[in-house]
């Protein structure tokens, strides 16, 4: 999925009035400001208040929903014939913040905002998407985008996200 594709549906969302944030991969490109590698797919948070009209506009799009082993109503992917995926991450919370459905994103963990082709996009803040980025272990992309979110904010790196010295 390219920047172009991941502007149109965070703005044609909107224009929808569904509120998204924009999380995984993309998110880490967007806090740093510019891609920093490809992707696959795009990941995006959606409120659960929400998520019926996102479903629908995604059908509108010509999105539909892969059956694939872990889906649920909370964590799904949606796919046009093309190839271009969307993983939907469903939350909600309380009127006291608490979580009380779907993806547990903590309350507060989607206050940040970043840049992708030079526009604005909701996303989960820097603090958070570092800590989901290193709370599994990592595969070679999450070691880089670990690496570029700890340069970015000042993070300290945890052991087991470090790359290893190269053999002398």
């Amino acid at each position: 999925m390219n920047a172009d594709e991941v502007l149109a549906i965070h703005h044609g969302l909107a224009a929808e009035n569904v509120p998204v944030w924009i999380d995984g991969g993309w998110c880490v490109d967007a806090l740093l400001g510019r891609q920093t590698r490809e992707h696959s797919d795009l990941d995006l948070a959606v409120a659960r208040e929400h998520a019926r009209r996102l479903a629908e506009v995604f059908a509108e799009w010509g999105y539909a929903r892969q059956e694939r082993k872990g889906t649920t109503d909370w964590n799904y992917v949606v796919a046009t014939g093309s190839g271009g995926t969307v993983d939907v991450h469903v939350f909600a919370y309380d009127d006291q913040g608490r979580h009380t459905y779907g993806i547990e994103y903590p309350y507060g963990s989607l206050t940040g905002s970043g840049v992708i082709g030079g526009q604005e996009v909701r996303c989960v803040a820097p603090e958070w998407m570092f800590r989901f980025k290193t709370a599994y272990p990592p595969k070679d992309k999450d070691l880089e985008d670990v690496r570029a979110l700890a340069e970015r904010y000042g993070f300290e790196i945890p052991a087991t996200h470090r790359r290893p010295a190269p053999p002398s």
